[in-house]
């Protein structure tokens, strides 16, 4: 799965690797300390940022299974240049076949900016094969629908509803969890026995991040748009004055994500 441009994935690269929660992270690779060798499966790989992000900081010799339908995206799903890391794209649709992805020895399953675009179902599939297969579950870059604006406006708060309203449509497996899929996810795992380590991972956009903060401001504005609440006018003129702060240097954003970390608590 993927429903993003290569452009996008690569302007957002590196404020994700920034935003993504080190102790969680830590928490993760932990896990596979004293391995000689790991076969990892990343889900939704996209350019594959994810191999890119946690595979510097893992000691054994890596064999990554990276996923998703996009064939232009998993062309480019490039691992850091290294002796010890392997990376194979695999093109599947994870709304269908997220079994074939799971089955063989797999050491760790990862996902990043994945799960708040899945459905509550595919979410409850995903923990239920997890946990059959005793897996550990590293998910980063989730979001949990808050957006804080400095300086503020009367008009934030309305588009910000809109913009978690329409995260809830369906993004091709059902319709979206959006913001709620942090807490329902870490929820499903713990009743899973699994034990859950997670932190904020928020984006953060200063001033001189403005193409970003652009991109990112023309998205909400057609989420809301999309979703005809508040007006079209006035929403117009939201992003207007949003991208008027943005051009003159006055614009910080804050973008809410969580990272979180699932373990088997019991022998694998």
């Amino acid at each position: 799965m993927s429903g993003f441009s290569a452009e996008w994935l690569a302007l957002r690269e590196p404020y994700d690797a920034r935003a993504r929660n080190i102790a969680v992270r830590d928490a993760a690779v932990a896990q596979l300390a004293g391995h000689t060798s790991v076969t990892i499966a990343d889900l939704a790989c996209g350019t594959g940022s994810t191999v890119r992000a946690l595979s510097p900081h893992l000691q054994a010799r890596q064999n990554w299974r990276l996923f998703d339908n996009n064939l232009s995206l998993l062309a480019r799903a490039a691992p850091p240049a290294s002796e010890s890391v392997n990376a194979t794209p695999i093109p599947l649709d994870l709304s269908i076949d997220l079994e074939a992805a799971l089955d063989g020895p797999i050491d760790l399953v990862t996902t990043s900016a994945l799960l708040d675009l899945v459905s509550d179902d595919w979410l409850a599939r995903l923990v239920t094969e997890i946990a059959a297969r005793n897996l550990p579950f590293y998910a980063a870059l989730t979001y949990d629908g808050r957006i804080e604006f400095a300086p503020t406006e009367e008009t934030d708060a309305a588009v910000v509803a809109s913009v978690n309203r329409h995260q809830h449509g369906d993004k091709g497996f059902g319709p979206a969890l959006g913001p709620s899929a942090v807490n329902t996810a870490v929820a499903r795992f713990e009743a899973v026995g699994y034990t859950v380590k997670q932190g904020s991972a928020d984006w953060m956009f200063g001033p001189v991040d403005r193409p970003i903060q652009n991109e990112v401001l023309a998205g909400w504005a057609f989420a809301a748009r999309d979703i005809n609440d508040p007006p079209i006018t006035v929403i117009e003129d939201w992003l207007t004055r949003r991208r008027a702060a943005v051009a003159a240097g006055h614009s910080s954003i804050r973008v809410g994500h969580v990272d979180f970390f699932a373990c088997p608590t019991g022998p694998r």
